[in-house]
């Protein structure tokens, strides 16, 4: 009774708390129903050969037996070069019954897949081992839409979990400082509580129970919106193009379905978790609190908070350290990026109040107003910390998130730009070679094609290389400027392979086991060794070992006072492909960041946006509730309404820039540490900024936190 006496008379405080955690649970909820949407997905019918009972497809997975633990297993990766169903065995399956070669992808050494209207136990004893043989919804497979559908729902299954980490990260981050700040404002009725003999456990227990009451209702609100929410979330990737055009999220939802009660259990562990650090400081309230006047704030930053932010940090650098010098390629996954700036961002937001008020101390404020916002802001640490720590988040997850990802498009494209000397490449799906010497202009011409290789690691794991397949090493050496480490690129023949220094066997002369694109063993010498790069640096090998891939680029380049625009139209016409200028197809394959990419990260930080507005509003109407006494005293010294409501909106705005100057301390951190990433793997560095959506979070944190502190001073008492 007491609790709910408690949360009826002070609701306002809580609400940030309630608004946060329903949001959170919402967001997981219709997260979770889009992952059972993606996991639990409808096959669809076979549709290329769907009037054949039997479809005979080529061999289109590589299988090779590695070490796992004691025994021996295998392990199986798709193809670059499915098989084809050869001629001699269609010639085999039409003795067999109808055989159907509709919409097959015809090579020069048969079609890919055909259906077959024979029994299938007879295709199957005719076909043996030289062909897979599918029937049923099996059939599918030899469909082009099944790979896309499948890469499809891998971004999909991407996209929901990383909203879900740091829709729940800030949440938690939330929630936690809006219960650390209602202690703050409480200390006095702690005090008296005590005063009057309640123990340290009675006092944590009313706080937890406050907080066990908020996490029930916003829970069952957050997964209530998360029902109703989930099947906008499905339309709105659909068209931002993460999800495929069929992908979408049931309206008939249970909110009794298994994501809503994982919801829900989240909410409840937010709260408790977000609570429980600020309920074993309300039960070390002393009753000697409750006889306190000043509003200055003391011992702000306990010893347990010093210690973890410490620890945190710590954390955060050393893996940031590691990673620099054991593994700089692991700065450039998402994954890393994504998640090791949030350590950091908790590390800083931490310790944020003994940053405070230095940083504060160095700001320069004119006039009198400016003073007294300045004092103001440093003697009310915790109410400064409270403001800034929302936006350090914001800010810092809008800089390393978007920047990383910039960062690393850059350098790819920065990468790519300067291992391009042609002047011309000339593209499409199956290119002739150009008469390089019967062509005006040319003063090289190499063609090349995608392939793959594929390497046993350490006897554990089969790796996938992208690779090109080269036509001419000499005029490949003449129309690119590749990283080469060791080795002579020109030496690549049809014996050996270019390999770069990510590989486990990375020197010249060394031979390495391969699989070829098309599944062929093969054992090469190392003929030159390229630097690491940002991961683009694949293998070469000839177009000997890519076996039938046709040319699918050839990169140009052009004699002295050639007519480019000349050459570009003689060369179209001789390889019946697109031709642009090197600069036109970088622009095109190596754009600063893909649209998609870009797309979803806006998203999550809109989850973050959200949060912080929601924690800047709750702050400081909070704060607001109980600062009637000393914003009478400002009246009653002479200050006007409108100059009280500079002081406060000053407050507001330095507590926002702190937190921005913080949350740019975290992306410098982070962005420092690519760079020096790239540096080692020696790829080309250029910082990206996202100064637009930084600048954007900030400038929203700065209108929500003016408006809320104008707001409270409005509704609170009048001297």
């Amino acid at each position: 009774m007491i609790v709910l006496a408690s949360l009826r008379a002070r609701w306002t405080s809580l609400l940030g708390a309630f608004v946060a955690v329903a949001l959170g649970v919402g967001l997981t909820a219709a997260m979770g129903l889009g992952l059972d949407a993606s996991l639990g997905a409808p096959e669809r019918a076979p549709v290329r050969f769907a009037g054949s009972p039997v479809v005979v497809m080529g061999q289109d997975t590589l299988t090779v037996p590695v070490r796992r633990g004691p025994g021996t297993t295998h392990a199986s990766k798709p193809l670059a070069h499915p098989h084809p169903v050869d001629i001699e065995l269609l010639r085999d399956l039409r003795r067999l019954g109808p055989v159907r070669l509709d919409g097959a992808e015809r090579g020069t050494d048969g079609v890919d897949a055909v259906g077959v209207d024979a029994p299938a136990s007879a295709v199957r004893d005719t076909v043996g081992d030289r062909a897979l043989v599918l029937t049923g919804d099996d059939r599918r497979r030899a469909d082009p839409a099944t790979a896309r559908d499948a890469e499809a729902l891998v971004a999909v299954n991407a996209f929901l979990g990383t909203a879900g980490g740091v829709a729940a990260f800030v949440s938690v981050f939330v929630t936690a400082s809006t219960f650390a700040f209602v202690v703050a404002l409480r200390r006095r009725e702690f005090g008296l509580l005590r005063m009057a003999g309640a123990t340290p456990g009675q006092v944590r227990g009313q706080l937890l129970g406050e907080a066990l009451v908020v996490g029930i209702a916003a829970s069952a609100a957050g997964c209530a919106l998360g029902v109703r929410s989930a099947p906008f979330l499905g339309d709105a990737m659909v068209d931002a193009g993460i999800a495929p055009d069929w992908f979408a999220i049931p309206t008939t939802a249970s909110p009794f379905a298994w994501p809503c009660q994982l919801a829900f259990c989240t909410g409840l562990f937010v709260v408790l978790a977000g609570s429980w650090t600020a309920s074993r400081r309300a039960g070390r309230i002393a009753p000697t609190e409750a006889l306190r006047d000043a509003s200055v704030d003391s011992d702000v930053m306990p010893w347990s908070r010093r210690l973890v932010g410490t620890a945190l940090l710590a954390l955060a650098l050393g893996l940031l350290v590691r990673d620099m010098s054991t593994d700089p390629s692991a700065l450039l996954k998402r994954k890393t990026y994504t998640t090791q700036p949030m350590i950091l961002i908790t590390a800083a937001a931490a310790l944020a109040p003994l940053l405070v008020r230095p940083v504060v101390r160095a700001l320069r404020l004119p006039g009198a107003i400016g003073l007294l916002v300045r004092e103001n802001s440093t003697a009310s640490v915790r109410r400064t910390a409270a403001v800034a720590a929302p936006v350090l988040v914001t800010v810092a997850l809008a800089g390393s998130l978007l920047g990383s990802a910039q960062t690393v498009s850059g350098a790819r494209a920065a990468e790519a730009r300067d291992q391009l000397a042609a002047q011309l490449v000339v593209t499409g799906a199956d290119l002739k070679k150009p008469p390089a010497r019967a062509t005006p202009g040319i003063a090289a011409a190499s063609p090349s094609a995608a392939t793959a290789v594929f390497v046993r690691e350490e006897g554990s794991a089969l790796v996938r290389s992208d690779a090109r397949a080269i036509g001419d090493p000499d005029a490949w050496a003449a129309t690119s400027r590749l990283p080469v480490v060791g080795g002579d690129v020109r030496d690549l023949d049809d014996r050996s392979i270019v390999v770069n220094e990510e590989w486990e066997k990375h020197r010249v002369g060394e031979r390495v086991e391969v699989w070829l694109g098309d599944g062929r063993r093969a054992r090469l010498r190392i003929a030159a060794v390229l630097a690491r790069g940002t991961g683009d640096n694949g293998a070469y090998v000839t177009a000997a070992r890519a076996g039938t891939v046709p040319v699918d680029r050839v990169d140009v380049t052009l004699k002295p006072g050639a007519d480019r625009t000349a050459t570009a139209t003689a060369l179209a016409s001789a390889t019946g492909g697109q031709v642009r200028t090197a600069r036109e197809w970088l622009a095109a394959t190596h754009p600063a960041t893909k649209a998609q990419t870009r797309l979803g990260l806006l998203m999550l930080l809109a989850i973050s946006l959200t949060y912080t507005a929601i924690s800047l509003a709750s702050t400081l109407l909070m704060a607001a509730s109980v600062r009637s006494g000393e914003l009478r005293s400002l009246r009653l010294a002479g200050a006007t309404s409108t100059q009280v409501r500079m002081v406060v909106a000053g407050e507001a705005l330095v507590a926002v820039t702190v937190g921005a100057l913080l949350g740019l301390l975290v992306t410098a951190i982070t962005l420092g540490g690519l760079a020096t990433g790239l540096a080692r793997l020696s790829a080309p560095v250029e910082w990206a900024v996202p100064w637009d959506a930084v600048g954007a979070g900030a400038g929203v944190c700065a209108v929500v936190a003016v408006t809320a502190g104008v707001a409270g001073v409005r509704r609170g008492p009048r001297g």
